[in-house]
C-alpha cells in the first residue's frame, strides 16, 4: 500500500526533526522556557483569572466597584504599579477570586489596559514594629506591614500578582520595571 504524498512528507519532517534533536551536543542547553508555577498556585492563579478576566474591559470593573483613579504609582528605581481601580468591599481579602484592587496602565490610544492585581489588607494593631497578622497567599507573606499610600489609608499588608503582564522581577514582585507613569507638566 502507498501512503499519500503529502503523509510521507509529514512523516519523513517528524523522523528528521526527531534526528536532529536527538543528535545534539551533549552540553548544548535546552531552550529557556518560562516555568509555570507550582501546581497550588497554578490552581490559585486559575481563580484570580477566571475572576478577573473580564475586567480586562475597564467599564465591567467601575460596574463591579472598582474606583477608578488617576493617580499613577511609579518609583523612580524600581518601575512602575499603574493607576489602582480599589473595591472597598474586597479589603482585607486573601480569596485569590476578591482581589481588593486592580492594576492598569494607560494605553497609546487613551483606553487603560489590565495588568496586575493587588490584594490589600490591614495590620490589625497598626504597628509597623509588629507582624504576628502578616497574611499570606500562592505561599509567600504579603508585603508589610506599611504606611499607607494615600492620606486616610491605615497600615497595611499587600501583595501584587502581576497575572496579565510580565515582571522582570517576578510575578508576585510590588514593582513592575516595564511599567511607565505618564509624564506630569
Amino acid at each position: 500500500m502507498s501512503l499519500p504524498r503529502t503523509v510521507r512528507a509529514a512523516l519523513t519532517l517528524a523522523a528528521a526533526s526527531g534526528l536532529a534533536l536527538s543528535t545534539a551536543p551533549a552540553g548544548a542547553a535546552a531552550p529557556s522556557l518560562p516555568q509555570p508555577p507550582p501546581p497550588p498556585q497554578q490552581a490559585a492563579f486559575a481563580k484570580v483569572y477566571a475572576a478577573t478576566a473580564p475586567y480586562a474591559y475597564e467599564p465591567l470593573a467601575i460596574r463591579d466597584g472598582f474606583a477608578r483613579t488617576d493617580e499613577c504609582a511609579a518609583h523612580p528605581d524600581l518601575g512602575g504599579m499603574g493607576y489602582h481601580y480599589l473595591n472597598p468591599a474586597n479589603m482585607g481579602s486573601v480569596d485569590p477570586a476578591k482581589p481588593a484592587a486592580l492594576l492598569y496602565e494607560g494605553t497609546p490610544d487613551g483606553k487603560r489596559k489590565l495588568i496586575a492585581v493587588e490584594w490589600i489588607v490591614v495590620d490589625a494593631d497598626q504597628d509597623k514594629s509588629t507582624t504576628d497578622d502578616r497574611p499570606s497567599l500562592f505561599g509567600r507573606p504579603f508585603d508589610g506591614p506599611m504606611d499607607g499610600h494615600v492620606p486616610g489609608m491605615p497600615i497595611h499588608y499587600d501583595l501584587h500578582a502581576w497575572l496579565y503582564k510580565d515582571n522582570p522581577s517576578g510575578r508576585l514582585s510590588p514593582w513592575n520595571p516595564t511599567v511607565h507613569c505618564p509624564a506630569h507638566p
